[in-house]
């Protein structure tokens, strides 16, 4: 198995081988797609009886789309035009939906777990649903559902949180609010899919309430389908695991959708027999550089090995990859996996060994068909619902959510919310304050949109009009272009030698073709000669461009290049924001690097390949010079110096991991010292060290908030909107303190590539409790600009099962504002045989609104699986509930309220 920052989902064997708006209009209810039913079984093998061998396999293999409506989509299935079975497109998220049209970016996954709110997680479903609509997708990649055990796992960023509670209820409700457009969710990764390892090990009651649990949640919740993961789950691969595949998820769990491998994450011919219905990505495009690299394993005829990736291929496999940024650590280049010629073996093998039979097959194609019946592809439901508007707005829904997560970690003396007479001058500070981190992470998720992003510094001028803000970036990601007197060619000429097809075709004195100076749709170039710099040091350069990706090189080595190959996962198109933590300040993808030059003359190569887009190509090659780098670090201590306010953004794309990138906390901490009055705002989608916390009065963490961050933001720090987000995960001291980063327990971080989750069922603040560790920040912990008031406390029994769990909750402040609260259940106060439980485990919770003074009685009901565990002895759930104690409050370690069940 290959770990990286990104699956590869090119080829399936080479990865084997290697503005303020309105309110949010409130969400029709729409019509839930109806629960999988025997009559659409019924017409699924009706529909079966009648194909051939090769139409089957056409619904259960990926292919390559047409290039003439190839949407740059993750999957395709070609489907069968002699009987009316449409093809299907897969498309990447969470969240959004990513293929090669630009799409709204929603807030990022862990944000939306901040919000505590099923409603927002089925909006956001919503709006997923529609994007998928208008870019004709028809099954959407997520929720992603794992748990985040594991904060250095390169995709642990894109969980919902480390609780199995919380992650299952916002999972199933954005499976909810997806479906109910019409589009088929698919929830991944099926399982154990929470380490960097490739080989795991969990014990039978963990992984049914833990890992499982989620996932559960998603099956009671209709999903359509299923992924599973690249990794092994006790023994086998997760994709050929029959046990978990057939005698839990489809046994116990009562799944009726259809189960598609993760891409290239089959490894023997046999995955038919063990439950897997579908391969993905299955056969390439004709264009792709890694066809030459394919192995299928649902495929008729007889097998053929593949050659063996060599230098040229991983070079192509690095140019896919997401550029690291000069603030990240280096990335070490992509080395491949490994191979193993045994397994070449395919369903003409397995059908001539009886490993397969047909009736494997037809059950396969029959799960994949009884979706397609169930979510109204042949009675033309989907194709009204499609055409029917959901009544939600994208951006309104994007930007309440990102304004709901947002969490409140630090208040000294009511220093926020921002106002122009108690904050005086305000200086806003870092990249991040005059371009929104809308995405973090580029990747498996919708990449947004430019033209719908504004800043916090420009949404903060419109809600405070007549405030004294200024602005001071520090850290200028967008630089400026490489001027023309140290550009030269052939003896020191001014510009640089243009090549159009390795002939000369002119010289350019600057590289600066945007705007109403882009070339023309389909231009290819390439500059080349000498670049002169005035004085030794670090220097950041830039490639910046649309419609064409472009690589630089200096000296003979790659400084920046653009992510994507044409041929590749979600086509070539260049969209911004793709390569780096922000476009450029005009809309531009912006792919920069760093290298050391001694003063002097260095050999320069700039090569420009046009994309698929259609659209003219800008390009320009900019640069931050050392001396303007710390120019632009000496000006922001100057801003902060004299304004009355400072409020410094910070962001992370998870590299390096607990640290922010880039020396922030050295500037964070030289802001401070130049003023007592500082605030910092976090965009990042995991905890980092703050070495500076006591240095500075206010902390936000407002995540990666989507294209409407930057008024999210603004509201929250403004105060036209309470911060009410809760964090979905235990915020430590240092990397150390959790389970999986234990120095005592090397294997559960993955030792020789296998994890072993020794730690069972303490994850999270699990953990925390049971090793009595204090965390800087408690799971489920946000302040507010207001107080609340817990009291009157009863449990009872419900008649629909569970328990109720009802309390008064009175706001005591003087703001308008949300509370969470939060029910937990402690351990039996006897001793269960052959059990382990949790010292506390989240029960339940809700989100509640209450004007300043008013009180509301509120129940949250306990579902009776929050009381039983998993009897690995009996293979079945037991019932535990007697002398376990309810606690209620704002956090796991915020306890207001407590009794013990009877």
């Amino acid at each position: 198995m290959l770990t990286k920052r990104y699956r590869l989902r090119t080829t399936a064997s080479a990865l084997a081988l290697l503005g303020i708006g309105s309110p949010v209009i409130a969400a029709p209810k729409n019509a839930p797609v109806a629960e999988t039913s025997d009559k659409d079984v019924a017409a699924a093998k009706a529909l079966v009886a009648r194909m051939t061998i090769e139409e089957k396999l056409k619904l259960i293999v990926g292919d390559a789309e047409p290039a003439e409506t190839y949407q740059g989509q993750a999957g395709y299935l070609a489907g069968v035009p002699r009987l009316n079975i449409p093809a299907l497109r897969f498309a990447d998220g969470p969240p959004g939906i990513l293929t090669r049209v630009p799409s709204s970016a929603p807030t990022a996954t862990m944000g939306l777990a901040a919000t505590f709110s099923r409603e927002d997680a089925r909006l956001n479903g919503v709006i997923i649903g529609d994007e998928a609509n208008r870019l004709g997708v028809d099954v959407a990649l997520q929720p992603f559902v794992n748990i985040d055990r594991d904060i250095t796992f390169a995709r642990a960023y894109n969980t919902l949180g480390e609780d199995p509670l919380l992650t299952g209820a916002m999972g199933a409700s954005l499976i909810r609010g997806v479906q109910s457009r019409g589009v088929m969710a698919q929830v991944k990764h099926y399982i154990g899919y929470d380490t960097n390892a490739g080989d795991v090990q969990i014990d039978m009651q963990t992984l049914h309430e833990i890992y499982l649990a989620p996932f559960d949640d998603a099956v009671k919740a209709g999903v359509s389908s299923i992924m599973c993961s690249y990794n092994k789950i006790n023994g086998p691969y997760a994709c050929g695991n029959r046990e978990l595949l057939v005698d839990v998820l489809r046994g116990e769990l009562g799944f009726r959708g259809y189960v598609t491998s993760d891409w290239g994450a089959i490894h023997d011919y046999d995955y038919m027999a063990k439950g897997l219905d579908m391969e993905m990505g299955g056969r390439p495009p004709l264009s792709s550089p890694f066809g030459a690299l394919t192995f299928v394993y649902t495929d008729l005829n007889p097998p053929v090995v593949p050659p063996a990736p060599g230098p040229k291929e991983f070079a192509v496999f690095g140019d896919i990859m997401t550029r690291g940024m000069p603030e990240e650590p280096e990335r070490a280049p992509f080395a491949g996996g490994t191979r193993d010629a045994n397994k070449y073996r395919n369903l003409h093998d397995a059908l001539k060994e009886g490993v397969v039979t047909p009736a494997m097959i037809d059950q396969a194609a029959t799960r994949v068909l009884t979706q397609m019946f169930r979510f109204g592809y042949f009675d033309g439901t989907r194709a009204r619902l499609v055409k029917t508007p959901s009544g939600v707005d994208i951006a309104d829904t994007i930007r309440k959510t990102g304004e709901d997560a947002a969490v409140l970690l630090k208040n000294e003396g009511g220093i926020l919310p921002l106002s122009p007479g108690k904050a005086g001058s305000i200086a806003l500070i870092g990249p991040t304050a005059r371009q929104v981190a809308s995405i973090g992470i580029s990747g498996e998720r919708a990449v947004g949109l430019t033209s719908r992003q504004v800043g916090p510094y420009a949404a903060l001028n419109k809600i405070l009009p007549g405030a004294d803000l200024q602005l001071a970036v520090g850290d200028d990601f967008t630089g400026v272009t490489i001027p023309a007197d140290v550009l030269t060619r052939d003896g020191n000429q001014a510009g640089l030698t243009r090549l159009v097809r390795d002939t000369p075709d002119g010289v350019d004195r600057k590289i600066d073709f945007t705007g109403d100076k882009a070339l023309p749709a389909g231009s290819n170039r390439v500059w080349g000669g000498v670049l002169t710099v005035p004085s030794a040091g670090r220097y950041i350069l830039a490639v910046q461009t649309l419609g064409a990706r472009g690589r630089l090189d200096i000296d003979g080595k790659r400084i920046a290049s653009t992510s994507g190959v044409a041929g590749g996962l979600h086509g070539d198109i260049v969209q911004a924001g793709q390569d780096d933590a922000l476009p450029t300040t005009d809309g531009l993808n912006n792919a920069r690097g760093a290298v050391q030059l001694a003063a002097g003359s260095h050999k320069i190569r700039l090569s420009l390949l046009a994309d698929t887009s259609g659209v003219p190509v800008q390009v320009r090659l900019n640069w931050a010079t050392p001396e303007k780098q710390q120019a632009d670090y000496a000006a922001a201590i100057a801003a902060a110096r004299a304004a009355k306010t400072a409020v410094v953004f910070a962001w992370s794309r998870d590299r390096p991991t607990f640290q922010l990138p880039g020396g922030q906390d050295q500037f964070i901490t030289d802001v401070a010292a130049a003023n007592p009055n500082t605030i910092v705002v976090l965009n990042t989608s995991q905890p980092v060290a703050m070495p500076w916390a006591d240095k500075v009065k206010g902390i936000v963490q407002m995540w990666w908030p989507g294209d409407e961050g930057g008024w999210a933001t603004a509201n929250v720090l403004a105060g036209k909107k309470n911060p009410a987000g809760r964090l979905p995960f235990t915020w430590a001291y240092k990397l150390e303190d959790y389970a999986a980063n234990d120095p005592a327990h090397p294997e559960r971080s993955g030792l020789n590539g296998k994890a072993v989750y020794s730690e069972g069922l303490d994850v999270g603040y699990r953990w925390f409790d049971r090793t009595n560790k204090a965390p800087l920040y408690p799971f489920g912990f946000g302040l507010s600009y207001t107080k609340f008031a817990y009291s009157r406390l009863s449990v009872s029994k419900s008649k629909a099962g569970g328990y109720d769990v009802s309390f008064q909750l009175k706001n005591v402040g003087a703001a308008d504002g949300e509370e969470v609260p939060q029910v937990y259940l402690s351990a039996p106060s006897k001793p269960v045989s052959g059990a382990k439980f949790a010292v506390n485990a989240l029960a339940g919770f809700d989100r509640v609104f209450l004007k300043a003074g008013q009180a509301r009685l509120v129940t949250i009901h306990l579902d009776p699986r929050r009381t039983q565990y998993w009897s690995v002895a009996a293979r079945k759930w037991i019932d535990a509930a007697a002398g376990r104690r309810v606690s209620v409050g704002g956090s796991s370690r915020d306890v207001q309220l407590g009794a013990v069940l009877g």
